[in-house]
Formats: structure tokens, C-alpha cells, sequence
């Protein structure tokens, strides 16, 4: 279980995190919604100290970091127990697809690169990707990158994997098949914080839909409800845009 407490961050003058409490239990599937701006992305690199939180406490488990005075060893710890996938894949341009995968398990967990090779190979067929082993970046589609990204998460064994708008750098005729690993992932059971802009995504994959605005958490709950019958009038404002949108296929 992850439990966010009274997390803020602030760049100078401007607070971009305004207090946010959020608890995630394990297996879940959580999606966060909002507008641009509204802290989404700060949010998950404030749980795997991508960026320093200002104040506030994380907890993964029993394990618990104090976010304005942490330990270095503390913030070591907490970035083991997170994998994020990024907008724009963050893959090595200099390294195949397999040894992107391979680089974390030899690098961070010290696996013998026979056995690292072994666990990759397993996950890129997983993504379904058995057959671009060899290939670089540059000769695979923003799709095919993303799943190396998404290999590359699920091959550190993570508690928690942070995906931060997996599809928003991709054309639109590659989106689902990225969706589709996900959506995958999230049948396995694996316990994943999802920012994404695909709403009918989200309401059919997420088991818990945050909706931000401003720094903070306006309304969250069960994807039905939240999309069915909003509490609060913003989030009935933005879920509005969405409508025609709802219904959702791969």
C-alpha cells in the first residue's frame, strides 16, 4: 500500500502541490486526471524523489520517508520500490531494445548478465516485442519505445509503477497498442499510478480515478462514479469535454 500525506511542492513563489493526501492499495489501479498544470506529473516524480516534495510524508509498505529532511539512503530505498515510464521513453539511443532492458537489472540489481538477458528477453515478448531484440530506438516507432520503456519497468520487479501520460508523445494509430500492454499489466495485478488524457482508458482500466486542479485533489473515487455522477461542478465541467469520448476500443 502507498500513502501519500500532506505533500506539497513549490518552485519559488509558485506552489505546485498544495497538501495532497492519497492512499493506493496494493493492486490497484489509479488513474489521476486534470487539466494542464494542475500538478499531475510533479505529483509522481514527487513519489520516486524525481523531484524533492517541499514538505510531507511517503510511505510504500512499511517503509517510510520524511520528505523535507530525507536520508539519502532513505531516497534510495524509495526509488527501488518505484519504476516510472516516461512521456518521451528515456531509452538509451546508443543501446539495442534488449540491452535497454538489461541495463537496470545488470547496473541496479547486480544480476549476472546471462540471467539479466534471460528476464528481458522474457519481458520484451511479454510487450510483444520477441522479435525487435536487436533493434535501436531509432528503428522502432514511439509504440514499439514505449513498450521497451514499460520492459525496462516491469524488469526491476517494482511495488509500484508510475506511468506519466504513456501515449501523449505518440501518433494516434500507435496508442492502443501501448494501452493495450497496459491494460495487460493491470489484469496481472500490479500496482500502477497512471497520469494519463485517455479518459475512456482510464474509466475502464483504473480502479480508482484522482481528478486535480490547482495543486490539489478536487474529487477521486470508484471510475462509475466519478464519471456517472460527479461530486464537485469542476470535475462535471471537465469530464464534459470527454463525453463523446467515452466510448473506448482498442
Amino acid at each position: 500500500m502507498i500513502k501519500l500525506r500532506g505533500i506539497t511542492k513549490a518552485f519559488g513563489r509558485n506552489a505546485v502541490l498544495k497538501g495532497i493526501d492519497l492512499t493506493v492499495e496494493k493492486g490497484e489501479v489509479v488513474a489521476i486526471l486534470g487539466p494542464s498544470g494542475s500538478g499531475k506529473t510533479t505529483l509522481l516524480r514527487c513519489i520516486n524523489y524525481l523531484e524533492k516534495p517541499s514538505a510531507g510524508e511517503i510511505s510504500i509498505g512499511e517503509f517510510r520517508v520524511q520528505c523535507k529532511k530525507p536520508a539519502k539512503k532513505d531516497i534510495q530505498a524509495l526509488r527501488r520500490k518505484t519504476a516510472m515510464v516516461f512521456q518521451q521513453y528515456n531509452l538509451f539511443r546508443h543501446k539495442t531494445a534488449l540491452e535497454n532492458v538489461m541495463e537496470g537489472l545488470i547496473v541496479v540489481q547486480r544480476l549476472p548478465k546471462q540471467e539479466a538477458r534471460k528476464r528481458s528477453v522474457e519481458l520484451l515478448e511479454k510487450v510483444g516485442l520477441g522479435d525487435k531484440l536487436d533493434a535501436y530506438p531509432s528503428h522502432l516507432s514511439g509504440g514499439q519505445q514505449q513498450r521497451v520503456g514499460i520492459a525496462r519497468a516491469l524488469a526491476l520487479n517494482p511495488e509500484v509503477i508510475l506511468f506519466d501520460e504513456p501515449t501523449s508523445a505518440l501518433d494516434p494509430e500507435l496508442v492502443g497498442e501501448v494501452l493495450a500492454v497496459i491494460r495487460k499489466i493491470a489484469k496481472e495485478g500490479i500496482t500502477m499510478i497512471i497520469v494519463t488524457h485517455e479518459m475512456g482508458f482510464a474509466q475502464d482500466v483504473a480502479s480508482h480515478i484522482v481528478f486535480m486542479e490547482g495543486g490539489a485533489v478536487v474529487e477521486e473515487g470508484p471510475p462509475r462514479a466519478l464519471f456517472q455522477s460527479p461530486k464537485e461542478e469542476r470535475t462535471r465541467q471537465f469530464l464534459a469535454r470527454f463525453t463523446a469520448e467515452s466510448a473506448y476500443s482498442i
